[in-house]
């Protein structure tokens, strides 16, 4: 059962404004993740087992070695997914 009230209401449209603001996709992937992390712990969203594997996979999109800057492909895969948790939250 999705989460309900303004708490959830907040964090689904925080999340999906970090995901659509300007600036590079993977620092905006990162403030989105952070911001629907603290939604969890905070208990605004419910976790999904969809939603894990999803951000387990923004995860390692995003990962790189120090001084490694993260391009093209690392972006188009933090967009996409993004994507797909923005519809997952309806869920969570």
């Amino acid at each position: 059962m999705a989460s309900t009230g303004p708490a959830a209401d907040a964090a689904r449209t925080a999340f999906r404004e970090r995901m659509d603001a300007k600036g590079h996709a993977v620092e905006n992937a990162r403030a989105a993740v952070a911001g629907l992390e603290a939604a969890f712990a905070a208990g605004a969203l419910v976790r999904t087992t969809l939603l894990d594997q999803m951000l387990g996979d923004l995860m390692l999109a995003l990962e790189q070695d120090e001084g490694q800057k993260l391009g093209g492909k690392s972006a188009e895969a933090a967009r996409f997914i993004l994507r797909a948790v923005s519809r997952e939250l309806d869920n969570a």
